[in-house]
């Protein structure tokens, strides 16, 4: 069965229009609650959100939801998605829940769960979840409600869980740094952890109105993360998105650097100092980690010198998240900033990514651009191709002949890829390559193909 409401990312929407209205969330709700109470008598579920205005409408019909089917609810208040999943695996929860649409503007809105474990749910237990959205409701009796309850030190809680993966040996004494919240979730968490490591603390982005998420700030916007980095003398700026488990960097001289980047800077970190890159012992593994389809080749090369193989998954955290947990390996990410580092929290969590390339840094002395001086991300050049009504563009011999033979110009120093838009009727053509020239004449080659 195909999931009908659930995306890559849980489910997601304008508000207003189907499915992110109060009357579908209530009976999303009572539908997770049925679900979760053929296995659990009395289940309690934590929500938190971030700082859009409808989390406070989407928040209550959760609740509704959820007492209806006689299911305990902690509220949490605006927290980092990787707070929420944080808070869900040591206060014993029966699945967290998190209203946000990430780094979407502030007219979308989301739901996403976690499991009690605190880590992304199956798709069988989504599909669970939508088959019990096409039964009729059944309300628990007045004695059967549930009932609801606030965490008020929600935030504190999380303060502390990100401190404890900085290294305790070391201090941000005498590091200024630039955090750009997003106007989101982390607006009042990313200062405060920085600022009690010992860093001295600039923000922005962190005066949300409920309409302002993402809006020119943040990951997604980190123009305004380099500009404030330069205006005040920062040692470093940290760009969050809308909920937080997304990051970009920015060095003192205002260069930006993306997820792939931070990513080999953490593999690096760790096998500098003799750390793990796997769960299992070493002579049981391959040093691996997992990036995506869209991962720089620049990197791929860099960890491959290292000895580190770089398995592609999907693009999409959840896909990562399997291939990493299949292998028995504990670093992955995306470009876009999503990473994760499974022996520091089982999701991806920016402010926790933030610490361990912080504490590279402090460790070795190094500025982020001398970390990565071993790295050039390689040019990659995308072009979106909109498809003609009923085009097969899969079964066309000139565009597998031109392929083929782009492939072969660019031997073991580009790659090729080629992939259907899953929202439109494009087709996506990257190529990459050492030489932005090369890269943009053979990616136009192929895209003439399908035109």
């Amino acid at each position: 069965m195909s999931r009908k409401y659930f995306g890559t990312d849980g489910i997601r929407g304008t508000v207003g229009q189907a499915p992110i209205t109060p009357d579908f969330v209530l009976r999303l709700a009572h539908a997770v609650g049925r679900v979760l109470k053929k296995s659990e008598a009395r289940p309690t579920v934590l929500i938190g959100k971030d700082t859009r205005i409808s989390g406070y409408m989407l928040e209550s019909a959760l609740e509704s939801g959820f007492n209806s089917a006689g299911v305990d609810v902690v509220l949490l208040g605006p927290l980092p998605t990787p707070g929420v999943a944080y808070l869900t695996r040591t206060q014993r929860a029966s699945l967290g829940v998190v209203i946000s649409a990430s780094h979407n503007p502030f007219a979308d809105n989301g739901i996403k769960f976690f499991s009690a474990q605190g880590t992304k749910l199956s798709d069988s237990w989504e599909r669970d979840v939508e088959s019990a959205l096409d039964e009729a409701p059944v309300w628990a009796d007045s004695a059967s409600l549930g009932k609801t309850r606030r965490l008020d030190d929600a935030a504190g809680r999380y303060i502390e869980f990100c401190k404890s993966t900085f290294a305790n040996d070391l201090t941000l004494k005498g590091v200024k740094i630039v955090v750009d919240g997003a106007h989101g979730a982390a607006y009042q968490v990313a200062p405060k952890v920085f600022h009690e490591l010992g860093a001295e603390v600039i923000s922005i982005g962190c005066s949300p109105d409920g309409l302002n998420i993402n809006h020119e700030v943040g990951a997604t916007h980190p123009q305004a993360l380099v500009a404030a980095v330069k205006f005040h003398g920062a040692d470093c700026g940290i760009a969050l998105d809308g909920d937080a488990d997304r990051l970009q960097l920015v060095d003192a001289q205002g260069r930006l650097f993306n997820g792939d980047e931070i990513l080999y800077l953490m593999v690096k970190e760790r096998l500098s100092r003799g750390g793990k890159v796997s769960s299992k012992r070493a002579s049981e593994v391959v040093p691996g980690v997992v990036g995506t389809l869209m991962t720089n080749m620049a990197v791929e090369l860099a960890l491959k010198a290292k000895g580190v193989q770089l398995v592609r998954a999907k693009v999409g955290d959840r896909y990562v998240l399997e291939e990493l947990e299949q292998r028995g390996w504990l670093l992955g990410g995306e470009g876009s900033g999503h990473l994760l580092a499974l022996d520091k929290h089982t999701t991806g969590d920016g402010l926790i990514s933030a610490l361990q390339v912080l504490q590279a840094c402090m460790r070795s002395g190094q500025t982020l651009a001398e970390l990565l001086a071993d790295v050039t991300l390689f040019p990659q050049i995308l072009i979106n191709v909109r498809l003609k009504p009923g085009q097969n563009w899969e079964a066309s011999p000139h565009l597998t002949d031109t392929t083929r033979a782009v492939e072969a110009e660019l031997g073991n120093t580009g790659r090729v890829l080629i992939r259907a838009s899953g929202t439109e009727p494009l087709v996506r053509v990257m190529v990459e390559a050492r030489d932005a020239d090369q890269a943009k004449a053979c990616a136009q080659r192929i895209a003439d193909t399908l035109a």
